[in-house]
């Protein structure tokens, strides 16, 4: 085991919690920098031996300094990842300020290679469903605040290679799978569709997403700090799946509802607006907003991960497998009721 220990920010979170527990299993040493007050349910279970917390915002630069002393490595993983405009200010600031802190402190401390998560939202987006590569420029102008901000935050990042920091970037696709304790925004679609009735058959918005494992995801970090070039930025996605086929899916696997018709753009302005509507009078996330249906209704956030294959020996479980995994750990962590929950007749895959 080497002496010396990696930080990862947002070590708490979905994917943060995930790339920690890789990162133990290869023997290695985290500092798993956290909020004060943070939610820990996926890191208690981990060696005190290999796994220290630092606590501190991301957003300040000495915090993260002081959570890099003996790190010669960091993943910079925190962000808010949520598509609510309510929390606009929230999602820019952790993925713009806490980038340029986290970086700024890595240089000071002399870290000598930093992993940065962006995100495929930083892509853009396309009109036909055709997978874009690391050559695909941000294309959304007025667009939602999480798309926003990954991309400045990115663009930071990769700027900051121009003044000597050593840092590679990686962009996710749509993360599903085990310990989504939140949920993100892709999990909660993923509750959604297990919670309702067996007659109830979901309509779906025209357009598609890439979709992606967790564990693949934090593997894909890993091997981004082991061989990634210094200044390039790598795809980690795995299968590209219409909206309609996310659902065929998600049927296929757990024996529920298969997808209604195609919701039109008028129809979806609606279930956006009435989500909006009962998000701020519940005080829960909207599953649907006005400005995710304005950036992606009838385009294609599709991936194309061969630049990561060929470098760094990417290689995803497929969706079924991905969508599996996530909607059984849903099931036995009590995310969906008694009564749905019995319903559901999931496949038997492996984690």
């Amino acid at each position: 085991m080497s002496s010396k220990w990696t930080l990862v920010t947002g070590a708490n979170g979905f994917l943060g919690a995930r790339l920690v527990r890789r990162l133990v299993e290869r023997g290695e040493k985290v500092k798993a920098l956290v909020r004060a007050g943070a939610n820990l349910r996926e890191l208690r279970d981990l060696p005190s031996s290999q796994v220290k917390i630092a606590v501190g915002d991301v957003r300040m630069m000495d915090r993260v300094f002081a959570g890099l002393r003996n790190c010669d490595t960091m993943y910079h993983v925190a962000a808010t990842y949520s598509f609510d405009e309510r929390r606009s200010r929230e999602i820019m600031e952790d993925s713009v300020e806490g980038t340029e802190a986290a970086l700024e402190a890595a240089r000071h401390a002399g870290v000598e290679k930093i992993v940065v998560t962006s995100s495929i939202a930083a892509l853009g987006t396309t009109q036909e469903p055709e997978a874009m590569t690391e050559e695909a420029e941000f294309n959304l102008g007025d667009c939602n605040s999480y798309s926003a901000a990954k991309h400045a935050a990115e663009k930071f990042a990769l700027d900051q290679v121009k003044k000597g920091l050593p840092v590679v970037v990686v962009n996710p696709a749509a993360i599903v799978g085990p310990g989504d304790w939140k949920p993100t925004p892709t999990g909660r679609q993923i509750v959604d569709y297990l919670g309702h009735s067996p007659s109830f058959r979901m309509p779906y918005p025209r357009g598609g997403l890439c979709y992606v494992d967790v564990d693949d995801v934090a593997d894909g970090h890993i091997a981004a700090m082991e061989k990634g070039r210094v200044g390039e930025r790598y795809i980690l996605g795995g299968d590209n799946l219409t909206m309609k086929e996310m659902l065929e899916l998600l049927s296929d696997v757990t024996g529920l509802a298969e997808p209604g018709g195609e919701l039109s753009l008028g129809k979806a302005k609606i279930v956006a607006t009435v989500s909006e509507c009962l998000s701020r009078w519940t005080g829960g996330p909207p599953l649907l907003t006005s400005k995710m249906v304005q950036d992606f209704y009838g385009t294609y956030s599709y991936a194309n991960s061969d630049k990561a294959r060929k470098e760094l020996g990417y290689n995803p479980r497929s969706a079924r497998k991905a969508f599996a995994r996530a909607c059984r750990w849903y099931l036995d962590n009590g995310y969906i009721a008694d009564k749905a929950a019995r319903r559901a007749r999931l496949e038997l895959i492996s984690a």
